[in-house]
């Protein structure tokens, strides 16, 4: 597992903005598919304008390790090195700083290891004049900035609560697609996909509900084997492994 490279490509003094791109790679440290500008903003700003606030660019001191918990005995994701780029978020703890993934989970490093920088990672909206796979490509990446809005059935607030058909809907309403509410409904709409091997970033996903006897959970495929969802299991929007025998087991329907 490599951590992805953040490169500032540009510098605008006058805006006290920088433009980094973030580099995708498996499982590494955060990089969402496309360009993110960090903006110079104060630390109880949550939004830059239109944009949406990721995290804070931090950069490590030293080399030292991505843990999965904040227990230096837990699994490690990635060994970082001096001087690497990540983004970051505070935790419960004040020892140790979220890192946010490419996949959308979250990673823990040694507070002490990272300085942080006074810029929030922010990403742009995807256009609604793109079309196609682009289309879906941009929006993939972009609903990972909805990691942790709380899960609420029957929600639609993307940014406060909202449930796994209301997540998809609000994605797909970004690049003007207007979906139907329900997962069952959502699945009777669009190109329908037969092969794993097929899925595209951005391709929506639907699951059997034994209990309802009915389609009843939908999220949108990240690649890598990765989707995201609005989960009452995780309380909110995260991520999940599609390869895992679970998932598979539920997955009855893609469409694009």
């Amino acid at each position: 597992m490599k951590p992805s490279k953040v490169s500032l490509v540009d510098h605008n003094k006058s805006q006290s903005s920088m433009i980094v791109r973030l580099f995708h790679r498996s499982f590494a440290v955060f990089a969402v598919l496309c360009c993110f500008q960090l903006a110079l903003a104060s630390p109880a700003e949550r939004k830059v304008g239109s944009k949406q606030v990721l995290g804070k660019l931090g950069q490590a001191i030293s080399a030292t390790g991505i843990h999965a918990s904040t227990n230096r005995r837990s699994r490690v994701f990635y060994q970082v090195k001096a001087d690497e780029y990540l983004v970051v978020r505070t935790s419960s703890s004040p020892d140790w700083l979220k890192v946010l993934m490419q996949n959308g989970r979250l990673g823990y490093i040694s507070a002490e290891k990272v300085a942080r920088l006074p810029y929030d990672v922010t990403a742009q909206a995807p256009s609604v004049s793109r079309s196609g796979s682009s289309s879906r490509d941009a929006i993939a990446g972009y609903s990972l900035n909805y990691i942790g809005t709380p899960y609420k059935w029957g929600g639609n607030d993307i940014d406060h609560g909202i449930d796994c058909s209301g997540f998809v809907k609000a994605l797909y309403g970004k690049i003007g697609i207007d979906l139907p509410r329900t997962a069952a409904q959502q699945a009777l709409v669009g190109q329908p996909l037969s092969r794993l091997e097929d899925l595209q970033k951005g391709d929506r996903l639907y699951f059997w509900d034994k209990r309802r006897g009915k389609i009843g959970h939908t999220g949108m495929y990240l690649g890598d084997g990765f989707f995201v969802h609005a989960s009452s299991s995780h309380r909110g929007v995260a991520t999940d492994d599609l390869r895992s025998a679970n998932w598979r087991r539920m997955l009855v329907a893609a469409r694009r």
